[in-house]
């Protein structure tokens, strides 16, 4: 199944939908549930969606299943039954959901195809992640799965598969190769991105779905910027 956006509704670029479940594509800064900050989250502005859409009355059901930090983009899955949500949750923790991220880098990798395996360790006061080569006190084992699948002028652009999901898992692991984010200043990269967004995409998923039992695999579309659409041509 081929994802293709079926609105912008409310700033909300919706890239599937059926009574199960919704699959939006987050902008930059959008949060996907609500935090400190007070910002309306993404889960709520998908309510407003499926409420005017379908002209619902009362309170509309909406789940967080997984998601992305604030600076990043790309694919968030939402359940839109409290039917679907334990299954979504299960698959997520059973890791029968295959996401694949796209990530720009400005330092050429150590290896054009690798596996990271670190220990990481987060830190709630900075909120910010450590990696280690072998386990410590308080760590986390992350195994990601990299490799370069196009060079660009000044950048290179990697696919990355995610073994584990930890604590700012990619931004931490290839930031410790040497190969910090675009725009990610937390992890040493040099310089922000303009609109604070962090070059780091949530590009495809890929799972069973919890109620039809098909198949369904959808791709988000790169942000609307010129060094993002040089890596979806040819």
């Amino acid at each position: 199944m081929n994802s293709k956006i079926l609105s912008n509704k409310n700033n909300l670029q919706v890239l599937y939908e059926d009574n199960h479940i919704i699959v939006v594509n987050k902008r930059a800064g959008d949060i996907v549930q609500g935090d400190k900050t007070g910002d309306k989250p993404l889960s709520e502005v998908g309510k407003e969606y499926i409420k005017e859409k379908y002209d619902k009355p009362g309170n509309v059901y909406l789940g967080v299943v997984h998601r992305l930090d604030r600076p990043t983009t790309g694919i968030v899955l939402f359940a839109r039954t409290s039917k679907a949500l334990p299954r979504l949750n299960k698959l997520f923790a059973e890791k029968k959901a295959k996401k694949t991220y796209w990530a720009l880098v400005k330092n050429e990798p150590p290896k054009s195809e690798d596996t990271l395996i670190h220990w990481l360790r987060k830190n709630p006061k900075n909120n910010k992640s450590t990696a280690f080569n072998k386990e410590v006190n308080g760590s986390k084992k992350a195994i990601l799965h990299y490799k370069v699948i196009k060079t660009l002028d000044n950048f290179y652009l990697l696919e990355i598969d995610l073994e584990t999901g930890r604590h700012h898992q990619i931004r931490t692991q290839l930031a410790s190769i040497g190969c910090p984010i675009k725009g990610d200043l937390k992890y040493g990269f040099d310089r922000s991105n303009k609109d604070a967004s962090i070059s780091l995409h949530s590009r495809r998923i890929h799972f069973i779905h919890p109620v039809k039992k098909e198949e369904v695999d959808i791709i988000a579309p790169t942000p609307n910027d010129p060094l993002w659409k040089a890596c979806e041509t040819n």
